[in-house]
């Protein structure tokens, strides 16, 4: 029909039946008085006409849709589309689902490679609506598409969650309330996009960016640090927080941005690595991409870009600080997507890293690059494969610089890389993914991998010294606030006698591998073996001695250096240990119903040997706290083995099955972390 005989509908009033998309589009838990949709997927509206009926075929109308300041055709920021038969979910489209009359339920589809972002949407002359297009992974067509309802309901819905600390061979759970659909978090998470440098440089283009989730990532990636930029959180690594809190404070994100919102986009006061990736997986859920928080134990920080890190110790063993560092543990974020840059091999999990450490294009961030480049030493792919890879993959070689000055190379048996975890989907359990990141250590494959990764130098792992095996043991359950024992274990696999010295110290030392006081060490110039013996040497580390010494981070670093009177040869076995603080107990009281107030007995027991001052219990979790930290402080002190008791009440809001994140604080014992599930009914 030509265009003269189309009759333009002409609208009175329209509904935008916000709760019904919004919960079509899995957005209902933001809020359902606004239309927050996904790209890809079509939404209803209802619109009331002044005069006339609809008419198929005859009946007409006109679309704008629109982002960001500058909207173009040329840069996919403006779309102009008609009514058609049906809807087409390749592109922007609109038609009628409903019968002729004077109410028309009209169905409207974005492309699904349109930016995300703040739309407004123009009918005919009528007039406009506004609503927030979102990242899509339910939909095929986009590229954050995933396959998979239970990984969705983890990776996108879930605002809840376990981020591993602690170390590789005691990985500690610690609650994190992600938040990502609390009042004014998704707006927040906008404004962050709105504040990078690309953005207020040039917002046509950097709006027209935001259809694609690779960049998308590298933004964020750069804005939660403020390292370059109005960033959100500001890095800080020594144990002097004035100004701020220390980064063991936070038990969610909600509060970090919420915080940098109102402080006019200040950098909130303190991050480290675990904080850093938890803000980005919020903003990355919030926005619809599929994410979650990895933690790499061992994690080897490479300066100078050729995958070893050489480290250098005195004749005590204990560490000459330099800048090229092992980290006891480092988290970074894994999003979801398809990299059509690439080969679809390389679709799925791209490792993305927040926390400032070294500049990528001239900017603190890193990522995205394909989880499986990583993996297969592919260095040429975008972004900072080599950073990351030596992360995981690098070679260690330690130094020994003498008193003369002289330097001998030591035997080593650190491995970087260990225990790559993350939270399994649809439980607490930790979920290894070492295998998705590298080959088995000193496999064909890996060695394969290296080769590709163009690193000539890489040294073949040398055998440790058949004749002298050195390996440190601990007891389990070394608390906070206890005395015990470490061991040294010596072996002699030689068919002769040994003669050998033996250094054994302690130190406090940060996650992050900056080193503090000594707690306890044993210098034995006369270790002797016979064939086949072993010796096991203890340490003792009382809590009078490494109490006041050690970080929040409850670290101890042993090193054992052995020296071989007979070769000559030096051994050196490292270990971090982490103290247990003691554990937090949570028991509800009531029947956990929506909009019904409940009780939490939160009791902990001081494990010290002193009085606990200033006690104050903290809790907050999404959709059980109304968005905010509920804090109790104790009247009196708690003496040495009693319980620190409170009684805390809230209310939810939304049924299923959540995490109350719980905290304690005091004097000498502070930010003891804990959790409970609830499962809240209708």
């Amino acid at each position: 029909m030509t265009e003269e005989y189309l009759k333009i509908l002409d609208i009175d009033h329209w509904n935008l039946e916000c709760e019904l998309n919004n919960t079509d589009h899995r957005t209902d838990l933001n809020d359902v008085d606004r239309l927050i949709v996904r790209r890809g997927q079509p939404f209803t509206i209802s619109l009331y006409l002044r005069s006339g009926t609809y008419q198929p075929g005859v009946s007409s109308l006109n679309f704008i849709a629109e982002t960001g300041p500058q909207p173009s055709e040329q840069y996919g920021t403006r779309a102009s589309f008609g009514l058609s038969a049906n809807i087409d979910t390749s592109r922007w489209s609109a038609a009628v689902s409903s019968p002729p009359g004077d109410m028309v339920a009209l169905s409207i589809c974005s492309a699904p490679d349109a930016p995300i972002g703040r739309y407004t949407l123009t009918l005919g002359e009528s007039g406009q609506i506004e609503f927030i297009l979102l990242f899509n992974p339910w939909c095929p067509g986009d590229t954050v598409y995933m396959d998979n309802e239970q990984s969705l309901e983890e990776y996108v819905l879930s605002q809840d969650g376990i981020i591993f600390r602690g170390s590789a061979k005691h990985p500690i759970p610690t609650p994190w309330n992600f938040g990502q659909f609390e009042s004014g978090i998704l707006d927040i998470c906008l404004r962050i996009l709105d504040m990078n440098p690309k953005c207020l440089k040039n917002p046509g283009k950097d709006c027209s960016g935001r259809r694609n989730p690779i960049y998308v990532s590298r933004v964020l990636s750069a804005m939660v640090n403020c390292n370059d930029d109005k960033g959100v959180l500001f890095g800080k690594w020594s144990d002097d927080y004035e100004g701020g809190v220390s980064p063991m404070f936070w038990r969610g994100s909600v509060e970090i941005l919420r915080n940098w919102d109102t402080q006019a986009c200040q950098p909130v006061r303190y991050g480290q690595c675990w904080v850093f990736a938890a803000v980005a997986c919020t903003i990355s859920r919030a926005l619809g991409l599929p994410c979650r928080v990895v933690t790499n134990y061992l994690s080897a920080h490479d300066t100078n870009s050729n995958l070893v890190i050489e480290r250098y110790v005195n004749e005590n063993g204990e560490p000459i600080q330099s800048r090229e560092m092992i980290w006891n543990y480092h988290c970074w974020v894994e999003c979801w997507m398809a990299r059509p840059d690439f080969k679809s091999d390389f679709n799925g999990w791209q490792a993305s890293d927040p926390t400032p450490q070294e500049r990528s294009d001239g900017v603190y961030c890193c990522g995205p690059i394909p989880v499986r480049a990583i993996k297969e030493g592919e260095l040429m792919f975008k972004y900072d494969a080599p950073f990351v890879f030596a992360e995981v993959n690098a070679d260690i070689i330690t130094f020994m610089k003498k008193k003369d000055g002289s330097i001998s190379e030591v035997n080593n048996t650190t491995v970087v890389g260990q225990k790559i975890s993350t939270k399994s989907v649809n439980s607490d359990a930790r979920e290894d993914i070492t295998h998705l990141y590298k080959y088995p250590e000193g496999s064909d494959e890996e060695r394969e991998a290296f080769k590709k990764a163009n690193h000539q130098n890489k040294l073949l792992h040398r055998q440790q010294n058949q004749g002298l095996h050195l390996t440190i043991k601990v007891t389990s359950g070394m608390r906070k606030g206890c005395d015990f024992d470490v061991f040294a274990v010596v072996t002699n696999n030689t068919e002769s006698e040994k003669k050998c010295r033996l250094v054994f110290g302690s130190c406090a030392v940060s996650y992050s591998g900056i080193l503090g006081e000594n707690c306890g060490f044993k210098d034995l110039l006369n270790v002797e073996l016979s064939p086949g013996a072993e010796r096991r040497v203890p340490l003792r580390l009382n809590y009078s001695k490494y109490g006041d010494k050690i970080t929040g981070d409850n670290l101890i670093r042993l090193a054992a250096l052995l020296f071989d009177y007979t070769t000559n040869e030096t051994t050196l076995a490292v270990r971090n240990i982490v103290l247990e603080n003691p554990e937090i107990k949570v028991r509800i009281l009531g029947e956990p119903k929506v909009n019904r107030k409940l009780a939490a007995e939160i009791t902990v027991q001081n494990s010290l040997p002193y009085p606990l001052e200033n006690c104050c219990f903290s809790i907050e979790g999404a959709n059980l706290t109304g968005g905010c930290v509920i804090s109790e402080r104790l009247g009196s002190p708690v003496g040495p083995g009693e319980d620190a008791k409170v009684k805390m009440y809230f209310t939810p809001t939304h049924s299923g099955l959540r995490k109350l994140v719980v905290d304690f604080n005091s004097t000498k014992l502070c930010h003891v972390k804990g959790y409970r599930n609830v499962i809240i009914g209708k």
